[in-house]
């Protein structure tokens, strides 16, 4: 039997190649081209399946197919033993197309397909290992998700105003246009919920139910980045309000995210958490208009992530599946190949000098220092950016400097050797690509002139992330001592300022409530006595008369006889 695994493998390896080479042959021609093919007019609007292939969607998707190529590597171990693997990787499969349509359509109802294909093959990864906590995390998953579909479908019926769906011709000539303005509304509203910012934030951590190759897929190149994705396509027609907006609720997503994962204790949503933080810093800089950047930022967080997913997979995968974060420690002497990827990745995360992190991290802080921008925005930037180091630095603390809390009988080492062959595929990128990149994708010199406080500020807020990092870690440790007072913030900052409970309880509740009393007052009450109840007595009770009559039709005959005999007599 054919191994489907490398079948994959090879294809999306090889693909990946050729896109990558084709897009730097784009970008330095400065060429794009739109395939377009007509299906059918329907009442003066055409609807037609158009492509565009320009360097931006290519080199997406060449990332796209390298990670996933990776990724499909990885589970060939990774779910070695499962009884329905080949089901698992074209679910992947599946996946990744679903992507690759998304990227290459400057047509809202092609998007709508692959962003629809995205939310239900999504579904179906999440709920894989089939429990409670799947089932609940695939539903809070694909419900808000909705969300964002009714808001892309709602997109598409107030694009009929333009004759079509090719959104990408009426961008800058329509800004203005009050119906541009309020499909730029509803686009805005799908990327929030895609992308899981704030007040949709909560389904992010619940998606971790799925298998970690998955999880490393959706985190880094896939699902939660459609959105920034779909906002870097539409950022022609956003205005000065909506980026306000934007603005704000993206440094609210990063700030909150960054301070919840100081908080968390299982491994995969800390790093959920991160993710989180890193879109919120994506949407902030595309909200202040520098949406190259934003891109710039969506590819290297994109390789950094694959692999801090797929080292953490190989933890779990050594510890029992156990995920949290208490039970590990010294790692580093039991599985040092691992914990060397993770550690470039978590430096990569914090933005360490010539690590490809740092390359889009670093601009996207000196562009933000050299733009206006108020003192909320700039405090909050900086202060999401210590809080990401103190998350990973707390992360290294935990795993690979305290003791080892787990068995005293475990057999630790590094994961097997596919397994570390897929992490090795990505570890040289995650060095060598940030630099790469800002080469190609920025063909002219960016000045950027800043006092030397604002220049060595991310510096600062770095070295000051270690620390209070460190601090964290031990706090967590002496949790013995933990007041009341303490504990109930560290639930409310852990918790995600409680988004969790009320997108759950808090939107389950009040239908709940009110079926309850439906129940008992009308379906079960007024309504029953009035209507089949009362029916059914009145129905009863003239069935009986009938009954006695036709029962006793002889005697009743004889008897009215009688009784009009007497009548003539008298």
């Amino acid at each position: 039997m054919v191994n489907i695994c490398m079948c994959y493998f090879g294809i999306f390896f090889s693909s990946s190649l050729v896109l990558f080479f084709t897009s730097i042959y784009l970008f330095i021609k400065d060429l794009t081209y739109f395939i377009e093919y007509e299906v059918l007019m329907l009442n003066s609007s055409s609807v037609s399946m158009t492509i565009l292939v320009d360097w931006m969607s290519i080199m997406f998707m060449s990332f796209v197919l390298l990670i996933s190529s990776m990724v499909i590597y990885y589970s060939d171990e990774y779910m070695e033993g499962d009884l329905n693997i080949n089901r698992f990787i074209l679910l992947v499969v599946m996946f990744v197309l679903s992507m690759m349509l998304l990227i290459i359509s400057p047509n809202l109802i092609s998007i709508l397909l692959g962003w629809d294909g995205l939310g239900l093959v999504s579904y179906c990864l999440v709920i894989y290992y089939q429990n409670v906590k799947s089932f609940n995390a695939g539903m809070i998953t694909a419900l808000t998700n909705r969300i964002g579909d009714v808001a892309l479908l709602m997109a598409i019926a107030w694009m009929l105003n333009y004759g079509s769906w090719n959104y990408i011709f009426f961008l800058e000539e329509m800004k203005e246009d009050k119906y541009m303005v309020l499909i730029s509304i509803l686009v805005i509203l799908a990327a929030m919920t895609k992308s899981a910012q704030i007040p949709f934030s909560s389904w992010l951590p619940a998606a971790m139910a799925a298998p970690t190759p998955v999880s490393s897929l959706v985190h880094s190149s896939t699902l939660v980045t459609a959105g920034v994705y779909l906002l870097i396509r539409f950022h022609y027609s956003l205005n000065d309000s909506m980026m306000m907006f934007m603005l704000f609720i993206s440094s609210m997503t990063m700030f909150m995210s960054g301070l919840g994962a100081n908080f968390e204790f299982d491994l995969k949503k800390i790093i959920a958490l991160s993710t989180l933080s890193q879109l919120g810093l994506m949407m902030m800089i595309l909200s202040l208009g520098e949406y190259k950047l934003a891109f710039f930022h969506l590819l290297t967080h994109a390789l950094f992530k694959a692999l801090l997913f797929m080292c953490a997979g190989g933890i779990i995968h050594m510890m029992g599946n156990c995920q949290d974060i208490r039970f590990m420690g010294s790692l580093t002497l039991s599985m040092p190949l691992t914990c060397s990827f993770m550690h470039i990745c978590n430096l990569s995360l914090c933005g360490i000098p010539f690590l490809s992190g740092f390359y889009s991290k670093d601009l996207v802080s000196e562009v933000l220092s050299m733009g206006y921008v108020g003192m909320y925005s700039y405090m909050i930037f900086y202060m999401s950016i210590g809080l990401t180091v103190s998350y990973s630095f707390r992360l290294v603390y935990y795993l690979f400097i305290g003791s080892l809390n787990s068995f005293s009988v475990v057999n630790l080492n590094d994961s097997g050797k596919t397994m570390l062959q897929g992490m090795g595929g990505l570890i040289l990128l995650v060095v060598v690509m940030g630099s790469v990149l800002s080469w190609l994708i920025f063909d002219s010199l960016y000045i950027i002139i800043l006092p030397s406080i604002m220049k060595l500020l991310t510096l600062i807020m770095t070295m000051l992330g270690m620390v209070i990092g460190y601090l964290m870690s031990q706090l967590s440790l002496s949790s013995y001592n933990f007041s009341l007072e303490r504990l109930e913030v560290s639930n409310y900052l852990g918790g995600m300022w409680n988004m969790p409970v009320l997108s759950t309880y808090g939107m389950n509740y009040l239908p709940v409530k009110a079926g309850d009393l439906y129940v008992n007052m009308l379906d079960q009450g007024w309504t029953e006595f009035y209507g089949g109840q009362n029916i059914y007595k009145l129905l009863t009770n003239s069935s009986v008369i009938i009954q006695f009559i036709l029962s006793n039709n002889i005697k009743l005959f004889y008897m009215l006889m009688v009784i009009m005999l007497i009548f003539l007599l008298v």
